[in-house]
């Protein structure tokens, strides 16, 4: 084991977890419910943006994403710069809309504004089970790249390094809830982006510039440094189906929806929208690049997904990589977190109180009680889960993302911007966007060489629109609570 990568991975794991132990003292004497699962609604301009920025970026950003990056070149870094409008899109489509009509209905989940608007039991329990499901798949991802991260970079076995990774995850998510999440995040996207600048110079270092780095990877294959990639992978279908995956379809997330509920004011939403894009661009393009560029560096490494942490330990000095080691354990965590407590929130509050428990017995007890343990439940079978991790987790973790968005894209957003929208057409539109996707992703049909979650939001938007004219309207007293700015 190194003891000079160990010790700062270490002193960084304690300060988060004193975050969580910080956070667990505002929710003395308030309101449950509101504070562990959206705090109180008070995050500001920075804390929005970063909380954002590292929630979207994860394990397949800054593990898996590098790997594609590695193993298919240049054309791979042009493709992940796709994803840049991502907080511009998912702030400004749904972000002042979402936080006014959440105060009114005093949502604090993404079913709770599904309910709000279509008055469809279906439409919640099948949002649920979506969200449950996908969650416990991508959550899997990024305890996979926790632990493939601790074991390339310090010398722990994968199982060692899945634990060491889940406790701390775990341990501050349950004591911290939604503010510890987001005030980590904000101290993980900072890192994240310290990081991934100090990597990319000593590559660039270690390379002898970029113009030699270039050459090589020119002398491994050609094809690393053309806009098609290794194999002639990225064809246009392709493209176009990664644009609606990882940028478009990112509105429909709602683990990053759910920071439209809980930013302060408008200051802050506009501050969070010119932030986290900056920051996220940043990240993409110095993750991607350090990726690509690594293949010039390292260009034997068995399984692509290890590149990130690989390069760390050969491009900076052992001190100096411990303390960088944090930035991709910082993407890796700061979306589980996310992802954790929105899954526990759909459990307690979408399930158990809507549908087990309405009558909310006893409340001031079990709620609590119910919402750590439902966490903590969730983390452990996602720990279960990740002792037999696939090759490359990106892909994984893009076929969970599909599903996610042809659930909920054209409910959240149809749900915004069309007053005829009702709950028939949105159970239509997510049965229909599910069942599509599934199908086209099991059997690897790929229709005029696109990914399956172009067709599955076609059928879906279709489907919505004419289910939503066929049926009756939503009641005037839906119209009025969501046209009223």
């Amino acid at each position: 084991m190194n003891l000079e990568l160990m010790l700062p991975l270490i002193l960084y794991l304690v300060l988060v977890l004193g975050i969580g132990f910080w956070a667990s003292r505002h929710r003395a004497g308030g309101d449950f419910v509101q504070e562990y699962f959206i705090g109180n609604r008070s995050m500001g301009g920075l804390v929005l943006a970063m909380t954002l920025v590292a929630t979207y970026t994860s394990a397949s950003s800054f593990i898996g994403g590098p790997g594609a990056a590695y193993k298919i070149g240049l054309g791979w870094v042009l493709l992940a710069m796709i994803q840049l409008p991502t907080v511009w899109l998912t702030l400004g489509v749904l972000g002042k809309k979402f936080a006014i009509i959440a105060r009114r209905v005093n949502a604090v989940t993404i079913n709770d504004m599904l309910w709000a608007r279509y008055q469809s039991k279906a439409v919640v329990v099948l949002g649920s089970v979506t969200i449950i499901l996908a969650f416990i798949a991508t959550m899997v991802v990024q305890f996979i790249g926790g632990a493939r991260l601790l074991e390339t970079a310090t010398g722990l076995s994968y199982q060692q390094g899945l634990f060491l990774f889940a406790s701390c995850v775990l341990l501050y998510t349950v004591i911290g809830g939604f503010r510890a999440v987001v005030m980590t995040d904000a101290l993980q996207g900072i890192i994240m982006l310290i990081g991934t600048g100090a990597l990319l110079a000593g590559i660039l270092i270690a390379g002898d510039g970029l113009p030699n780095l270039i050459h090589q990877l020119r002398e491994i294959d050609p094809k690393l440094v053309s806009p098609q990639g290794a194999g002639d992978m990225l064809t246009q279908p392709f493209m176009l189906s990664f644009w609606i995956l990882v940028c478009v379809g990112v509105v429909g997330l709602p683990h990053s929806a759910l920071r439209c509920f809980g930013y302060r004011d408008s200051k802050a939403l506009h501050r969070g929208i010119l932030i986290g894009t900056v920051v996220s661009a940043l990240l993409m393009f110095g993750m991607h690049l350090a990726g690509a560029l690594g293949r010039a560096i390292l260009p034997g490494m068995d399984s692509p997904d290890k590149i990130m942490p690989s390069l760390m330990m050969e491009v900076l000095p052992p001190w100096l990589a411990g303390v960088f080691l944090a930035a991709p354990m910082a993407a890796i965590m700061s979306t589980i977190d996310s992802q954790l407590i929105q899954a526990s929130a759909t459990l307690v509050k979408d399930l158990y109180l809507n549908y087990l428990n309405p009558k909310q017995e006893k409340l001031e007890v079990h709620i609590p009680r119910l919402s750590l343990l439902c966490t903590l439940i969730l983390g452990t079978l996602v720990l279960l889960a990740a002792l037999q991790p696939p090759e490359m987790i990106i892909w994984l973790n893009l076929l969970a993302f599909g599903g996610l968005q042809a659930v909920f894209l054209w409910p959240l957003v149809l749900g915004l911007y069309w007053s005829r929208a009702n709950g028939p057409g949105a159970l239509a539109s997510m049965v229909s966007g599910i069942v599509c996707y599934g199908v086209l992703s099991q059997w690897g049909i790929k229709l005029a060489g696109l990914h399956a979650i172009v067709p599955s939001l076609g059928l879906g938007l279709a489907a919505f629109v004419v289910v939503s004219l066929l049926t009756p309207p939503p009641d005037q007293g839906v119209r009025r609570l969501f046209e009223q700015q």
